[in-house]
């Protein structure tokens, strides 16, 4: 079987931090296979600059990255996505656009590392902490076999590795 690009939504409430690393991180451990998108319900409008400065010491490219409405992913023009991860809970338990190409979806709860408080070195190591979670549960989502896993089993898998 060919393999195909997956593009892969990454939600989160104000798609600031979290949500915003995770679409780097699919894109970057994608392999050239998936592509990473981000989104918020109610997006703050910018990205979290502790989240920029984590992405720039790890070497990764910070260009176009905007925090942006879900909305975007729901219009008709919009690119067809294949997966949906919500990454904090106001998100999970929020009422979802219908997305074209009907994706699958699980939660990937992650605290949130823009609601750390303390020294610039106590938020920069929430913000690690939630990279290194995301890169963690990235790099199993990437490494499934989907072309050979289908409906029932694929979905059990995608929760697994939210719950993981």
């Amino acid at each position: 079987m060919a393999k195909q690009n997956h593009n892969v939504l990454i939600l989160c409430t104000g798609n600031s931090a979290r949500s915003i690393l995770g679409e780097v991180l699919v894109s970057h451990l994608g392999g050239g296979l998936f592509r990473g998108f981000s989104a918020g319900s109610t997006p703050a409008g910018k990205v979290n600059p502790y989240a920029l400065k984590l992405l720039k010491r790890k070497g990764h490219v910070r260009d176009g990255l905007r925090s942006k409405s879900w909305d975007e992913f729901s219009r008709p023009d919009a690119a067809k996505i294949d997966f949906v991860f919500t990454v904090c809970d106001n998100a999970a338990g929020e009422s979802c656009p219908l997305w074209r190409g009907s994706p699958l979806q699980a939660h990937w709860g992650i605290p949130d590392p823009a609601a750390a408080k303390g020294t610039d070195e106590e938020i920069m190591a929430a913000f690690e902490t939630a990279y290194s979670q995301l890169e963690q549960r990235i790099s199993a989502f990437t490494a499934l076999p989907l072309g050979r896993l289908q409906g029932d089993e694929l979905q059990h898998r995608l929760e697994a590795i939210g719950k993981g």
